[in-house]
């Protein structure tokens, strides 16, 4: 972080947003879009179990190549991959591929009240994630510009998460298979417009409170 003597300008490195997005977006195929797929084409072919089976198969084999060619499991992978073996899991005991889609929704649901929730109490939840990304030096995470900005963003996440639940409960209204089209499709779609406007709302505070941000030179 370097200040300028004479004015408020800083700026603060961020991690390079190429292998970020590359991870965000392989994480989302191995984990939302094929297995959603896979269930829908195998629904009607050879039935609830041949796509729960295959659903789970697809969760084995990624999180086994991902152990052989890189020696290391991520915890995103890990926790994504647990959630999925539950969801296909209890959808084979009840025999009922609606109980597969209805678990997302109330994810989605928890989700919301975490996001709102912690705006609410002033201590938003997207400040501790944004750590992920970018480090933000004290006096920089004092401005109340910056502070409103988390908690907006948190509050736009929120929001996002009730229009996922919604969205999905709409599309089951009309068939498994609608539902399966939706959270395989529209819910990414969804999260990827609501992170587009989140790094918007970032970029125009950042701006404006005179933050630049740079990326971090490669690692070695």
């Amino acid at each position: 972080m370097r200040a300028h003597p004479l004015r408020n300008d800083v700026t603060v490195e961020i991690a390079a947003l190429r292998p970020t997005l590359i991870r965000a977006v392989r994480l989302l195929l191995e984990t939302v879009v094929v297995p959603s797929l896979l269930m829908a084409v195998l629904l009607r072919v050879s039935g609830l179990a041949a796509a729960v089976g295959a659903a789970l198969g697809w969760c084995v084999l990624v999180v086994a190549v991902r152990w052989v060619a890189e020696r290391r499991m991520p915890g995103t992978l890990l926790l994504c991959a647990g959630m999925l073996s539950s969801r296909a899991c209890l959808a084979l005991v009840t025999s009922s591929a609606l109980v597969y889609l209805v678990q997302p929704v109330l994810a989605s649901c928890a989700m919301a009240v975490l996001f709102l929730g912690s705006a609410l109490v002033g201590r938003p939840i997207t400040e501790r994630l944004a750590r992920d990304f970018v480090t933000l030096p004290a006096h920089v995470l004092n401005r109340r510009a910056v502070r409103r900005l988390f908690s907006e963003v948190a509050v736009l996440w929120g929001l996002s998460r009730i229009a996922d639940a919604g969205m999905n409960l709409g599309f089951l209204r009309w068939g498994v298979d609608a539902g399966l089209l939706s959270r395989g499709l529209l819910s990414p779609l969804l999260s990827t417009l609501t992170i587009l406007a989140c790094t918007w709302l970032g970029l125009r505070t950042f701006r404006r409170e005179g933050i630049r941000l740079k990326l971090k030179p490669a690692a070695g």
